[in-house]
């Protein structure tokens, strides 16, 4: 597990290209350093005065279709994959500059977005890191959807899916956060979809750049894509990488394991809500402190059934 005492940021700025996966126009999108403490924050150079919106949870304003965040009118889209290639590479702090209201969509992955910031490299600065040390359980359920987070000494996440196609079916995945295994594991996973989905969304006007160049696309006999899978469990990789763009919005990075069960944007975005209610449950620590005080035995935490893929990414 990579672990990192002091803050960081690219260490150069970095350009990336591509076609906003709604409204189908092209998209450039600038990712620039930024001063210890900044954080990440969007900045729409399309727009007077140059806005700029924190990735923060509270301003997300829709999760219906992607993760949005918006100010005083205006709005940043499906920022979902560039939030977890920042988080899975351990950086703090970044300007993104976009000259559209949507992040490009790129190849459906946080893998052009990994491989662009590793190209510029990455810079340690001198702000130390505090994290979210969990003490207690935070827990939401709703029917059969369920996201909790519990005490550990380290940052891992537990995705479970359950999707009614034969190729996808149930599938469960644990990641410990590390950045050379985000980028190999995690940061590749693509996009999917339902062709009938996909054909509803673009009658109407939704997903007019979303082609088999930036998502995977299931039929009912199997997958549309001519190369096929990435991983035999690409699914349930991806919707972990979603949840690490999405728990990213906490703006602090955790020291918990966090466990999903058939969550989606939404549904995450309501228990980040309700972690920050919960505020006897965690506690903000640098490195140093977090580690002294890091739990030597995990509480017991909620076990669902797993279906016929299930993986573990950590030693």
């Amino acid at each position: 597990m990579t672990l990192h005492a002091r803050q960081r940021t690219v260490a150069r700025s970095v350009k990336c290209t591509g076609l906003g996966v709604h409204s189908g126009k092209t998209v450039n999108m600038t990712i620039r350093p930024a001063p210890a403490n900044h954080g990440i924050k969007f900045v729409r150079t399309d727009l007077p005065g140059n806005p700029e919106i924190p990735a923060r949870f509270n301003r997300v304003v829709d999760t219906s279709l992607a993760t949005v965040i918006g100010d005083n009118g205006c709005i940043v889209s499906t920022i979902e994959h560039l939030m977890a290639s920042f988080a899975g590479l351990s950086i703090d702090n970044a300007v993104v500059e976009l000259d559209a209201y949507e992040v490009p969509i790129m190849d459906g992955s946080a893998g052009p977005f990994t491989e662009a910031i590793r190209s510029v490299g990455i810079r340690e600065q001198n702000g130390p890191r505090c994290f979210f040390m969990i003490n207690e359980p935070i827990e939401l359920t709703d029917g059969n959807r369920s996201v909790g987070i519990y005490p550990d000494a380290a940052f891992r996440i537990t995705c479970t899916i359950d999707f009614n196609h034969p190729l996808v079916g149930e599938q469960t995945l644990t990641l410990e956060m590390d950045d050379d295994r985000f980028a190999a594991d995690i940061s590749p996973a693509r996009t999917f979809g339902f062709l009938q989905e996909v054909e509803y969304l673009k009658r109407y006007g939704f997903a007019r750049g979303g082609s088999l160049d930036n998502a995977v696309v299931l039929a009912a006999d199997g997958v549309m894509n001519d190369g096929g899978l990435r991983y035999k469990d690409e699914f349930v990789r991806h919707k972990l990488l979603d949840c690490i763009g999405d728990f990213s919005l906490l703006g602090m990075p955790m020291m918990g394991h966090v466990v999903t069960y058939r969550s989606g944007h939404a549904f995450n975005h309501a228990f980040l809500e309700k972690f920050f209610a919960s505020k006897t449950a965690w506690e903000t620590r640098t490195l140093h402190d977090a580690v002294d005080r890091r739990p030597r035995n995990r509480p017991a935490e909620p076990v669902h059934r797993t279906g016929r893929a299930s993986a573990r990414i950590f030693p």
